[in-house]
């Protein structure tokens, strides 16, 4: 009498009202929103864009989906099309039956062409998503829990699965090695493997999805050993443990051969998040340049104002100013302010005027700085006439006629 066990569901099937919800369904399609949403954080870590894996993956899944229905099909096609069988059946995927290697391959080939479309290379996009595909098949294996499928030889261990009888599907009632349970706890290490694998050796160049696919063939071969349902034997082995084989191989070589060729991490794996970014850069640094100076006056914008106001103010009053002097009086060096010619001096001095008004101080307008001088000016002339007429006979080489009046 078996004290333990892992029981099995009485039904695959629990009805929504009209709507029936299969297990072994509702396991895929949540195993591949876990793949998504995992691949899509780890593509993202890696320098790519946010939703990406989600769009490849619209490729990806549906051709994957009939690879690994077309794998099964092929591989057990005397359930399909022997005699007493009905081919229609083949499509009924929800019954159950996909093949990993199919749904690996041509699902490679949608995500190949996902990738081609958005300009992506396929091996990082494969590194990004392999953790994420363990897990998906991690919980995809309680889709074979849900059908009372794919169980291995009887046992009595506590942790034994408990199979119903059925006569039409070929089971026959017991408790038998739960090879789901077993595969899917192997699954969950493969994921774990690969990402600590990841973090730790940087892999890259799609060496990060070779060490998925060797890590979980090694599991695998030794499960499929265990299992009792029908399948093709080649020397002995199921034909699944040939493949098991074969695959490790190649992904063992794989792994070897681009560690050498292409060693390290791909520096860009999304060239349009780069240009993205770049173009984000780019308006920072306008902004930046556009920024207003601070009060102390240090930006070139600011000096460069308060320079061109000081040397036109300077330009105003050192006109008048110049009207005033003797006309015979050599002229000092002169500067060009605004299509003016000013006295370098006065401009200097007007300079430094400007400098103390980026800090706060207040200078005079050039046309108040104008009406001064012409004061000033017309103040002199006043005093030059009194003179002359405390001077008595003295008379004025500069008064115009030359006769006394």
């Amino acid at each position: 009498m078996d004290l333990a066990y892992i029981p099995s569901p009485s039904t695959g099937v629990i009805e929504l009202g009209p709507i029936p919800l299969r297990g072994y369904a509702f396991c895929i399609i949540i195993g591949v929103f876990v793949a998504v949403w995992l691949g899509g954080r780890r593509w993202v870590a890696r320098g790519g864009r946010v939703g990406t894996v989600a769009d490849i993956a619209v490729w990806a899944v549906p051709f994957g989906l009939i690879g690994g229905r077309l794998y099964h099909v092929v591989t057990d096609y005397e359930l399909y099309f022997s005699e007493g069988r009905d081919w229609v059946d083949a499509f009924k995927i929800w019954q159950g039956g996909l093949g990993i290697w199919g749904a690996i391959a041509l699902g490679a080939l949608g995500a190949w062409i996902g990738c081609r479309r958005r300009g992506i290379p396929l091996p990082a996009y494969a590194d990004a998503i392999a953790p994420g595909i363990a897990f998906a098949q991690a919980i995809g294996r309680w889709g074979n829990w849900f059908n009372q499928e794919l169980y291995g030889k009887a046992t009595d261990v506590p942790w034994a699965l408990k199979i119903d009888a059925d006569t039409e599907a070929g089971r026959v009632a017991g408790t038998y090695h739960p090879t789901f349970l077993y595969e899917s706890l192997w699954c969950v290490g493969v994921a774990l493997l690969v990402i600590w694998a990841d973090r730790r050796f940087k892999l890259g160049h799609g060496r990060a999805f070779a060490l998925y696919v060797a890590a979980y063939t090694v599991g695998r071969f030794w499960v499929e050993y265990l299992r009792v349902d029908d399948a093709h034997h080649v020397l002995g082995l199921r034909l699944n443990n040939w493949t098991s084989i074969v695959v490790f191989l190649a992904a063992v070589a794989y792994l070897v051969i681009s560690a050498k060729r292409a060693p390290g991490r791909e520096a860009v794996v999304e060239p349009a998040a780069v240009a993205a970014g770049a173009g984000g850069t780019a308006d920072a640094g306008t902004g930046g340049e556009g920024t207003e100076p601070g009060p102390a006056g240090t930006g070139a914008g600011a000096t460069q104002d308060a320079g061109g106001g000081a040397a036109r103010g300077a330009g105003d009053g050192g006109g008048d100013a110049a009207a005033g002097t003797a006309a015979d009086k050599t002229l000092p060096d002169k500067t060009l302010v605004d299509e003016t010619l000013v006295d370098a001096a006065p401009a200097a001095e007007e300079a430094a005027d400007g400098d103390r008004t980026a800090h706060g101080s207040t200078v005079q307008e050039p046309d108040t700085a104008t009406d001064a001088a012409s004061d000033s000016e017309a103040a002199t002339d006043a005093d030059a006439g009194s003179g002359s007429g405390r001077g008595g006979g003295a008379v004025p080489t500069d008064a115009g006629s030359g006769t006394k009046p």
